[in-house]
């Protein structure tokens, strides 16, 4: 499995450890990743993801992972994020469309007032 943060996409960092006597070796630091399940209530499912600590700091700042998904720039967020971004949008809009047309269904026209000269 790729040590990589589904939300923030941080990945394991690499450099060189060095001694006391400055000798080097190669050595990898891994993003402290947790495995969360969040319910996303616009698509009605719950979905599992690898996060960092730090994502899910964001999350709970965000309130909520919806917030967070819609607020991270789409180039760090993997695939199946991206799909799921795309994925709520068509909710909202789909909502909010409906909420438009039944709101000009129910709503009686209002007359222009004559202006007054």
């Amino acid at each position: 499995m790729a040590q990589v943060c589904e939300l923030t996409g941080k990945r394991p960092a690499y450099g060189n450890k060095v001694s006391h006597s400055n000798i080097k070796s190669r050595t990898r630091w891994m993003p402290n990743l947790r495995a969360k399940r969040y319910e996303i209530p616009e698509l009605k499912q719950t979905m599992s993801m690898l996060l960092s600590t730090r994502a899910i700091r964001t999350i709970d700042k965000l309130g909520g992972v919806t917030q967070a998904i819609m607020a991270a720039p789409e180039k760090k967020l993997s695939e199946r994020l991206q799909s799921v971004r795309r994925k709520i949008h068509a909710a909202r809009v789909k909502r909010t469309a409906a909420g438009k047309v039944a709101a000009k269904a129910g709503a009686p026209k209002a007359k222009k007032a004559k202006a007054a000269k």
